[in-house]
């Protein structure tokens, strides 16, 4: 089997070393298999996207000694497809609109008869509101998986494969995927899609057959792997990698500027340096 992977950051703030220890393992994995490595530009939130942002991207990667097969997928410019996969699912009967603002969802969890916030891969697991509703899609409106419906045709071989962090199969749970995971999100308002929609289809649109990611995701696998299943999609094998942590043990994110490639760049680093920062 051909090894395709890709690395797919969001230009919303600079690469920092979590982005370059994910991009390097990839990338490194990838020539090691004499396979393709693929570069995705998951600018989806066009509120928060920047232009420049993405250009650093593209220079840091470059300076690092990254390189990539092909053309660069930028999921702004795919908003049909994410349109057709979403289509099938709903006529599938696995969707339903949703109209729930984030404090709505927070409120309901926390109802006298919920036991407590239960803490999913998007946050705060969905109670349900707007599942018998039968509201009307529209621009005011959310849509939603929904995960029992999805998971009653879960068959007996849905699993996927890891390795590294998580290794070997692991079989979707029909009452883990309900209780843990919840109806998540497909459609954003006023967005083209979701995360979790969009990956899925972005990964089988460029062939992937490896996707190498933080074990920050394990939780969403379980999701997207459903996703392919009903879909009619191909799974690939997932790697779910340690993350880069700050010296209280956080993981990395945008906000970090401090630790931003562009940073050690300016201070005089050399991608050697990157590669024994993040141990590699």
């Amino acid at each position: 089997m051909a090894f395709v992977t890709r690395f797919a950051p969001s230009p919303t703030g600079p690469l920092h070393l979590g982005h370059a220890y994910s991009a390097i393992l990839a990338h490194d994995m990838a020539r090691a298999a004499g396979g393709a490595f693929r570069l995705r530009i998951d600018d989806l939130d066009q509120s928060r996207s920047r232009r420049e942002w993405e250009l650093q991207i593209y220079d840091d990667l470059q300076w690092l000694g990254i390189t990539w097969d092909g053309p660069v997928r930028r999921q702004s410019e795919c908003t049909d497809e994410y349109a057709s996969a979403l289509n099938r699912l709903e006529a599938l009967g696995l969707t339903y609109a949703c109209a729930c603002s984030r404090r709505d969802i927070e409120a309901a969890a926390a109802a006298p008869q919920e036991s407590a916030l239960r803490q999913g891969p998007d946050g705060v697991v969905y109670p349900g509101t707007c599942r018998t509703k039968h509201l009307e899609p529209g621009p005011e409106c959310a849509i939603r998986l929904h995960m029992a419906k999805a998971c009653a045709a879960t068959l007996p071989a849905d699993f996927f494969d890891t390795g590294q962090s998580f290794s070997g199969r692991h079989l979707l749970q029909e009452k883990v995927m309900v209780a843990e995971i919840g109806d998540v999100i497909l459609l954003r308002r006023q967005m083209a899609a979701a995360y979790h929609l969009a990956v899925v289809v972005d990964d089988d649109a460029s062939d992937v057959t490896h996707v190498i990611r933080g074990e920050d995701l394990f939780e969403a696998t379980h999701i997207h792997v459903l996703l392919q299943k009903r879909l009619g999609l191909a799974t690939p094998i997932y790697h779910h990698h340690r993350l880069i942590r700050d010296d209280q043990g956080k993981r990395l994110a945008k906000r970090d500027d401090a630790r931003a490639i562009a940073t050690y760049r300016a201070e005089g680093a050399n991608p050697a340096d990157i590669r024994r920062m993040v141990a590699l």
